[in-house]
């Protein structure tokens, strides 16, 4: 089995595959001064909870867009699975072209999102992601990566709210029935969902306008089920975008020099 890590600003998200089964995933909030055993022991714990056992754990791949995170997945992976993982990042082999002035500064994380969107759907997109930033990744039609445009997440604009205006609470995002809401928290609901689709069509007609282009819009993150109704460009919404990612890249990366210590 592969073990898949994804290490987010706010969430990581590991899964498991078999093939090119996803057995199981789960979510978990990154915290940079957690111990290596303190992760060692939840991510024991997620996959003893689905029966899997370390030894079934064949290789990994992390990426991460936390630079001080692998300071702990790293080791973790070392000491609880005796495995060295591979990590996204300059010199891995993804199979689609970086175009971008310094292709080091771009996320691994969008990489991985773009990879999986292309080779599922072979044709130019925009990956749209939802997490506590909210990027927009543009792939042409042969599979190159161009580029694209990062805002603020949808949870840090919300928080700012909270945080810089006295009066205005902290609300829980919802779908709010009208623009003209009657209430602050419905006010506020309408203004972050109703303004982030806005701004995911926006930004969606000026790519597509600059590609002289009518791309497929994948959008993928946490919030991305929540929003995507609201907006009229979003085609598709994949949850498991970058999990998939990290495993074709994973295989295209095979056989390398092999994962346990001491191979």
């Amino acid at each position: 089995m592969l073990l898949v890590v994804d290490v987010g600003n706010t969430n990581t998200v590991i899964g498991v595959y078999a093939g090119e089964q996803l057995m199981h995933d789960w979510r978990i909030r990154t915290v940079v001064n957690h111990t290596v055993d303190e992760y060692g022991m939840l991510i024991y714990n997620l996959y003893r909870s689905s029966q899997i056992a370390s030894h079934e754990i064949k290789d990994i791949i992390v990426s991460c867009v936390v630079p001080p995170m692998l300071n702990i997945i790293v080791p973790l992976c070392e000491k609880y699975f005796n495995i060295q993982p591979l990590i996204v990042g300059p010199g891995i082999k993804t199979g689609m072209p970086i175009l971008y002035d310094n292709p080091k500064e771009v996320g691994a994380d969008r990489i991985v999102n773009a990879v999986a969107a292309f080779e599922k759907h072979k044709r130019d997109l925009i990956v749209v992601d939802f997490g506590t930033a909210t990027t927009f990744d543009y792939v042409n039609k042969r599979g190159e990566y161009l580029g694209g445009c990062i805002a603020p997440g949808v949870m840090i604009a919300s928080e700012a709210l909270f945080e810089r205006a006295a009066r205005l609470p902290r609300v829980e995002l919802g779908k709010p029935k009208n623009a003209i809401a009657k209430d602050t928290v419905s006010s506020m609901q309408a203004g972050i969902m109703f303004g982030y689709a806005g701004l995911v069509d926006g930004l969606v007609e000026r790519i597509a306008f600059e590609a002289k282009a009518q791309p497929l819009v994948v959008a993928t993150g946490g919030l991305a089920e929540l929003i995507a109704p609201e907006t009229k460009s979003i085609a598709v919404v994949d949850n498991m975008l970058t999990l998939e990612g990290l495993r074709i890249i994973y295989h295209r990366n095979t056989p390398r020099h092999p994962g346990v210590k001491g191979a």
